[in-house]
């Protein structure tokens, strides 16, 4: 299956990555440019939103650039599926790969995820987080 015949479940990292670092990171660009359609979880707006705050903070980037950054994240989210941070998401977040280091956060995408591909088979992920990809590896 290509790329542009998948469904792409996208968490906060991968968006970051390829509007952050523009060219750093051109297989999860061609990616999201290619997919069929998109699916996220509410988490990755208010994670991404947080990020910008931060970087906004830290001052590490122009002001400009943070403001461009934020319309196109915020056009990227326009195109997905959100899913929602449901009870049922919440407490497969709890018990999603037990045996392996995962932070609260990717615990909560990485069941969103399941949750997804339950209703949408074929589903794919895609993401910049090398531990919540380790983890999906072994779903």
């Amino acid at each position: 299956m290509t790329t542009s015949e998948r469904v792409l479940y996208v968490d906060t990292s991968a968006v970051l990555r390829a509007v952050l670092e523009s060219g750093a990171s051109p297989d999860v660009e061609q990616a999201l440019r290619e997919a069929k359609a998109l699916v996220t979880s509410r988490l990755s707006l208010v994670e991404s939103q947080r990020a910008v705050f931060r970087l906004r903070r830290e001052g590490s980037i122009s002001e400009l650039r943070l403001a461009d950054a934020e319309r196109e994240i915020g056009s990227f989210w326009s195109r997905c599926d959100i899913f929602e941070l449901s009870l049922g998401v919440c407490e497969l977040a709890g018990q999603v790969a037990p045996t392996l280091p995962l932070r609260t956060l990717d615990a909560l995408h990485l069941a969103t995820f399941v949750f997804a591909r339950r209703r949408m088979p074929g589903l794919a992920l895609l993401t910049a987080d090398e531990r919540l990809r380790t983890a999906a590896g072994g779903l």
